[in-house]
């Protein structure tokens, strides 16, 4: 039997969260539109500066100031290659912080479907449901092979 859409593009999210360079917690996404993936993400420094695997986090008011977001990440790789992310999906196995949601929101992503509800904010809710963006948390259908 073939593995579900929805547990296929987590999986890949949930492989492309390996990637990740930060101590404190490691989370990826995947964009993806008609079926096809058009960019992935993980958490981690900005090129060419340190990872927080190497030397440690840079925490600020108990967030380290150090690393992009996975989703942050996924959306600027698009706009590096020129892909469009209008109409597009989100898999990402934490739920976005505020920030990230503001930048799906202005990306033009339609649907954020995530694993993990990590910290959800109320505001980024609000903001979500304002600018229709469907918001799904994974049911756990099989089990993952990541």
């Amino acid at each position: 039997m073939r593995k579900p859409w929805d547990l296929y593009f987590m999986d890949m999210a949930k492989l492309v969260a390996t990637r990740a360079t930060c101590n404190r917690q490691q989370v990826g996404a995947v964009i993806v539109r008609d079926k096809r993936t058009i960019a992935s993400g993980y958490n981690g420094s900005v090129a060419g500066d340190v990872h927080c695997t190497d030397v440690g986090c840079k925490i600020v008011d108990g967030h380290c100031i150090r690393t992009i977001h996975a989703e942050s990440n996924a959306i600027l790789q698009c706009a590096k290659f020129g892909v469009s992310t209008a109409g597009a999906d989100l898999y990402v196995t934490h739920f976005p912080c505020l920030s990230c949601t503001k930048q799906i929101i202005q990306a033009g992503i339609r649907k954020v479907i995530y694993d993990i509800a990590y910290r959800v904010d109320p505001y980024a809710l609000e903001l979500m449901d304002q600018a229709e963006v469907d918001l799904v948390q994974l049911e756990h259908l099989g089990e993952s092979s990541v």
